[in-house]
C-alpha cells in the first residue's frame, strides 16, 4: 500500500470518530494475522465500521464480497479497499482458496461475516471456523451493538476444534451484542453443531 495512503486513512477514521455517534470501543488490535468476524451483520452500514475501525488500528485487512461487486468501474474501488470477490453461485473452493493465498505468505487479517442481511436464516456459515482451523490463526470477535452505540474488537480466540466449546466462548461473548438492526440479529450457531455430539467433526 502507498506511503501516503497509509497516512491518509488514519486521519480520516479519527475524523470519522469524532463525528460519528457511534463510539469505538476496542481491545488493541492483534500482533499476528488472524480471522476477523463481523457481527451481529445485520447492515450495509457495518462496511462503513468496520473499515473506520481498521484505519483506526492500522490493521491491514481484507473482506469476502459478492463478486457483483466488483465489476466496472466499482471493482477497483472495491479491491483498494481490501475486497476479495467471491461467486456464491459456486461457492465451493472458497475456503480452499483463501488457506492457500495464506500458505503462500500473503498476510493480512481476513474479515468473515458468518450471517448475513439478505433473507431469514437460522444459522451462522461456518466458513471462518473452517477457515480459521485449516490455517492455524485465532479469531478476533468484531462487534456492533446499537444498544449501546459501539463498535470494536473484542477478545481473540483460539480454536480447539471442539466445536460445540468454541461456539459457546463464541456466544458467550455475542450475547449482549444488537447489531445496527437489532431485529436481525441471528444467534451464533453452527448448522454442524448437533452432528458433534454424535461424534464427527466438523
Amino acid at each position: 500500500m502507498p506511503y501516503r495512503e497509509l497516512m491518509i486513512r488514519p486521519l480520516i477514521a479519527r475524523a470519522f470518530w469524532l463525528l460519528s455517534p457511534w463510539r469505538l470501543r476496542t481491545q488493541p488490535a492483534p500482533d499476528r494475522p488472524a480471522v476477523f468476524i463481523g457481527a451481529p451483520h445485520t447492515s450495509n452500514w457495518d462496511f462503513v465500521l468496520m473499515l473506520a475501525i481498521a484505519w483506526q488500528q492500522r490493521i491491514r485487512l481484507r473482506w469476502l464480497g459478492k463478486h457483483t461487486l466488483f465489476t466496472g468501474w466499482r471493482g477497483p474501488i472495491m479491491r483498494a479497499l481490501g475486497g476479495l470477490p467471491v461467486d456464491r453461485r459456486s461457492p465451493a473452493g472458497l475456503v480452499d482458496e483463501v488457506v492457500a493465498r495464506i500458505r503462500a505468505g500473503d498476510v493480512f487479517g481476513l474479515v468473515i461475516t458468518p450471517d448475513g442481511t439478505r433473507g431469514p436464516h437460522e444459522h451462522w456459515k461456518s466458513g471462518f471456523y473452517r477457515i480459521a482451523r485449516a490455517t492455524g490463526l485465532p479469531l478476533v470477535l468484531g462487534y456492533v451493538d446499537r444498544t449501546t452505540m459501539t463498535t470494536g474488537l473484542g477478545p481473540l480466540v483460539e480454536l480447539t476444534g471442539r466445536v460445540r466449546e468454541d461456539m459457546d466462548l463464541i456466544r458467550a461473548f455475542y450475547r449482549d451484542k444488537s447489531g445496527f438492526h437489532p431485529h436481525l440479529r441471528v444467534e451464533p450457531r453452527l448448522r454442524e453443531e448437533p452432528e458433534v455430539e454424535g461424534g464427527r467433526a466438523l
